[in-house]
């Protein structure tokens, strides 16, 4: 089995939300519960019945948490401070589309880690994979929704992994 890759930071997200969520929020769903029954007949009882729904969706949460720590690889971006030579899992990275001009900077991380609203993506992405190994100035291709797309490699770095 392959193992899941992240961040520091991603293991320490996914720790937090794993305590929040069996600490806190399964505690809040036991007490609705008890309080759902202590109003009386449950077969027709809204909110036991909402209760019960939220307690399934937080343990499925739960479960897709632990599966993904159980065989966790940890990325140490620290050890690659400063300006890499090439793009790979960890890095942030100036792209420029070729046919527009447009510049972004985005940063490759596994796919549970990614958030395309905040410019982090996946490294399984068809953009990651293309990007996974260029160096500064090379210029890389991937098939899109929209047809091939066209980025050169502006800059790479990698940020302090909070």
């Amino acid at each position: 089995m392959a193992k899941n890759r992240l961040t520091r930071e991603g293991l320490k997200k996914y720790e937090d939300e794993l305590n929040y969520l069996k600490l806190t929020r399964m505690d809040e769903i036991s007490q609705k519960i008890k309080e759902a029954r202590e109003q009386g007949d449950l077969s027709e009882n809204a909110d036991y019945d909402a209760a019960r729904d939220e307690q399934r969706d937080v343990q499925a949460r739960i479960d897709e948490i632990e599966e993904i720590l159980k065989d966790v690889e940890v990325v140490d971006v620290e050890q690659k401070r400063g300006k890499p030579s090439v793009v790979s899992f960890g890095c942030s990275v100036k792209i420029k589309n070729v046919s527009t001009g447009k510049e972004k900077s985005i940063t490759l991380k596994s796919s549970s880690e990614a958030q395309s609203l905040a410019g982090v993506i996946s490294d399984e992405s068809p953009l990651g994979r293309a990007l996974a190994g260029a160096k500064k100035g090379a210029v890389v291709s991937f098939d899109a929704p929209a047809g091939v797309q066209e980025f050169e490699v502006v800059d790479i770095w990698v940020e302090k992994d909070r």
